[in-house]
């Protein structure tokens, strides 16, 4: 009799936990430039996203992810990234770069215990609400920060080996604020590193699924044209900074007509 119970009991657990996984929706691919894939299969334009799914891009290939609590993901090409956890209601985000470049804007996290993590093999991303870059590559991560404020712990072995020069370190976690960068690895490459503005604006390049014109707050934004592609109009953001400097962003990818980007309706 008890043999029986047991197995009425694991029997209806076992139909419950695939629908705790129906329930764990992370958001869907929102754009998409061929070709990618999602868990090790093709991917289409409003294909939903769970919990564990891995994406990858080709060379040819980069995708928008739009997350249930309206942040947005833009995967470069050759990229891999697993959306381990993402719950709107509580606001607790963790992903995973396996290779390749992303860029992330997030709405802000207002929950007690909310986060936004990201994780490469060699470094740990928070954010509270911003708009952020990161890459990882010849066992290097970068992290830039375009909007908000970043903050970056190198893991294991790893060290800072760049960083910029108003960026603060403390107790082994660096704090970025818009326009500053840091690299993570465990040492500076022999060609050394490219100049940090040449940085910044491949960033933007590598991510870009397609233009479109962003308007952010007026005392703090100005909209500015910063280049045509294939009959659209690039538009981005100036942040002009206290000392006079000034830093060109453009806005995260969305939807538009050009460019061969197929997009969610």
């Amino acid at each position: 009799m008890m043999k029986r119970i047991l197995a009425i009991v694991l029997s209806l657990t076992m139909m419950w936990l695939p629908a705790m996984g129906a329930d764990q929706s992370a958001g869907k691919i929102s754009a998409l430039i061929p070709s990618a894939t999602r868990n090790a299969q093709p991917v289409q334009n409003k294909d939903a996203l769970q919990w564990n799914d891995l994406l990858q891009t080709a060379q040819t290939g980069r995708l928008r992810a739009s997350l249930t609590d309206g942040s947005i993901l833009s995967l470069g090409s050759n990229s891999q990234l697993r959306v381990v956890q993402h719950d709107a209601a509580s606001q607790q985000t963790s992903l995973e770069i396996g290779y390749g470049k992303m860029r992330s804007r997030v709405v802000k996290i207002t929950q007690p215990n909310g986060k936004f993590e990201v994780k490469t093999p060699n470094a740990v991303i928070g954010v509270i609400g911003t708009d952020f870059y990161v890459a990882y590559e010849n066992d290097l991560t970068t992290v830039i920060c375009y909007v908000g404020q970043v903050t970056v712990a190198a893991q294991g072995a790893a060290k800072v080996v760049r960083q910029s020069q108003n960026a603060t370190s403390n107790q082994g976690q660096t704090t970025l604020s818009p326009g500053q960068m840091v690299v993570i690895g465990m040492k500076v490459p022999p060609a050394g590193f490219a100049p940090e503005s040449d940085v910044v604006q491949a960033s933007m390049l590598d991510t870009r699924i397609n233009p479109t014109v962003f308007i952010a707050q007026p005392k703090f934004w100005i909209p500015v044209v910063v280049g045509a592609v294939g009959g659209g109009i690039a538009t981005g953001i100036v942040l002009t900074h206290n000392g006079g400097s000034s830093t060109v962003i453009p806005p995260p990818a969305v939807c538009a007509a050009s460019f061969n980007v197929k997009c969610a309706k």
